[in-house]
């Protein structure tokens, strides 16, 4: 025998791994091994965390890789504006008006027992060269059909609103996670040296159910939080207190501002005090361009009418007009180049369920003719002011809501009960194809059953339309590194131009 054969045997990598995986520890050894021994740094799939300047949080950061949208404007109706009612066509609806839904009495929804299967109240006509069949009840809005890239095949993970409303804002049902704004701006900074990044324009009757939640932070730092005000109601704590005359304002803050700059260079380690200082020279920044961009007196009287920002009358034709001053806004913040806007229409129930938002319960027609009166033309002369003025060719715009509404009235109602088992939202502007109809529901507008989607999918395509790779971006938070898909969704690309 050789003492090649003597010598003891040292076990190669096949070995080891062969032996190995057979049990959990192997499985274990396996993991890492791939970590440490064959991942590389440039590993597609490691973690991107934005070097952010304590002292410019908002400076413009390069996305990932080269976006097809630079800012985005999110419409959000609040309280489950029904597709069945809206954008989503459904024939069979007509067809077996009043008659059961076939399995029906297994279906557990939010307020209970069903009844009977209910064609929409309003008629769809073909609109745009598309023939888009779209509802009466937004008759502006369907003029616009050809700028359209519908997703009729949307899912959610709740019935319950408040969580449905973190779920679409958020990508979490709990609260304390950050908003797609805060991500967006976390990663891209701001486009603008004297308006936040993000802004949230609440609806003229309040904020949503989840409230702030809707722009809040999370875990992500609180300078990417969202700002919230509207045409009529300016941001809280701004302007400077009648006692102070200007110039004593002024020379007060230069003084502040000195002592500041002076501590920052005894201390320049210090990234909390040059955060704070960033953010009292932008307040300082927005008392004068906030007032000037709410200020719609600019505007001209043709442009005021033809967003109905000039209706009066009636309770329901003010909200309209008060609805309308705030697209006006946010078209004009989109202007100053705000990275993310987010438009609100309807609010936390104010005055009964589903008076105040798209919860339509109890009398659907009723309600959803005064909602659809309140959003249709401000929101088509939007997004026609949008496409006029060039501003599509780089904005995103989405409009979603956060669950859809079921095919049948409920037991002893005029309304539709939740339903996050298939609804619509839809997307215009930069980097998607109009007119376009991706996904679908079941005959009846159930259950999405073609091209399903998730929210997830739904944030990973706006991530990536303004260059960010939604399995990359994160922020490492309690040990994980936290992402706005989580760990799930996928682009949707057959909806890319």
């Amino acid at each position: 025998m050789s003492n090649r054969d003597n010598r003891p045997s040292h076990p190669t990598r096949r070995t080891v791994l062969h032996q190995g995986l057979g049990s959990l520890g192997g499985m274990a050894l396996w993991q890492l091994l791939s970590r440490d021994s064959f991942a590389s740094p440039s590993d597609k799939l490691s973690p991107i965390r934005p070097v952010i300047d304590p002292s410019q949080p908002s400076r413009s950061r390069k996305p990932h890789f080269e976006p097809k949208a630079k800012q985005v404007l999110m419409i959000f109706c609040a309280g489950a504006c029904s597709q069945l009612d809206t954008f989503d066509y459904k024939p069979e609806l007509i067809t077996h008006h009043d008659k059961p839904m076939p399995g029906s009495d297994k279906i557990i929804t939010f307020q209970g027992g069903q009844g009977t299967l209910q064609k929409s109240p309003w008629e769809f006509t073909p609109r745009g060269e598309s023939g888009k069949m779209i509802s009466s009840l937004l008759p502006t809005l369907g003029e616009m059909a050809d700028d359209m890239c519908f997703i009729h095949s949307m899912t959610g993970k709740t019935n319950t609103h408040g969580p449905g409303e973190n779920f679409m804002n958020t990508g979490f049902t709990l609260d304390g996670f950050p908003s797609m704004g805060a991500w967006a701006t976390y990663a891209l900074g701001s486009e603008s040296d004297d308006l936040p990044s993000f802004v949230a324009i609440p609806d003229p009757r309040g904020v949503p159910q989840s409230g702030a939640n809707s722009w809040n932070p999370g875990f992500l730092p609180a300078a990417f939080q969202g700002t919230a005000f509207n045409a009529t109601s300016p941001v809280k704590n701004l302007e400077r207190p009648s006692r102070f005359t200007e110039p004593t304002d002024r020379a007060t803050r230069e003084f502040l501002a000195e002592i500041n700059r002076h501590h920052q260079r005894n201390f320049p380690n210090d990234s909390e005090l040059a955060a704070r200082i960033s953010s009292y020279e932008l307040a300082a920044r927005m008392q004068l361009s906030v007032p000037r961009i709410s200020d719609l007196s600019t505007e001209t009287e043709a442009t005021l009418r033809e967003y109905g920002a000039d209706s009066a009358g009636t309770p329901n034709r003010d909200i309209k007009a008060g609805y309308a001053k705030n697209c006006i806004l946010a078209r004009r913040l989109i202007e100053s180049g705000v990275r993310f806007v987010q438009l609100f229409n309807g609010a936390y129930q104010v005055g009964g369920e589903g008076t105040s938002n798209w919860d339509g319960h109890k009398i659907l027609r009723e309600q959803y003719a005064n909602h659809g009166e309140v959003f249709d033309q401000p929101t088509a002369a939007l997004l026609r002011d949008l496409k006029r003025r060039g501003l599509l060719e780089h904005t995103l715009v989405v409009w979603c809501t956060e669950f859809g509404r079921m095919p049948t009235f409920q037991a002893g109602s005029q309304g539709r009960d939740h339903n996050p088992e298939g609804f619509t939202v839809w997307m215009a502007g930069a980097g998607v194809k109009a007119p376009y109809s991706y996904g679908a529901t079941d005959e009846f507008g159930y259950r999405a059953v073609e091209n399903v989607t998730t929210v997830y999918d739904f944030h990973a395509t706006v991530l990536h339309l303004l260059g960010l790779d939604h399995e990359r971006l994160s922020f490492y938070h309690n040990g994980i590194e936290r992402r706005l898909t989580d760990v799930h969704g996928h682009v949707i690309r057959d909806v890319l131009a």
